[in-house]
């Protein structure tokens, strides 16, 4: 069984919001109220990408030799109904 939400109302919430986004940011889900009522959840966001900085491919791609030869520029305004 897991642990219910921690609840903040919106007055700590907005004083404690460096601490609540570290909490969501380690997995924990929090509940903001408004006189008692639960009024939004805030939930950690599941990243689809995760790029340390400029060059964090490297080496994860494959180039062909003729990527940028005149038929595969052809080829590609073709597609794209530009030829």
């Amino acid at each position: 069984m897991s642990e219910a939400p921690a609840q903040f109302n919106i007055h700590d919430a907005k004083t404690n919001l460096s601490r609540i986004i570290d909490r969501v940011e380690h997995g924990e889900e929090i509940i903001i109220s408004r006189a008692g009522t639960p009024v939004a959840k805030v939930i950690p966001l599941n990243r689809r990408v995760d790029r340390i900085g400029r060059g964090s491919l490297a080496g994860e791609l494959v180039v062909a030799d003729d990527w940028d030869s005149i038929e595969v520029n052809e080829s590609i305004a073709q597609d794209f109904g530009l030829a």
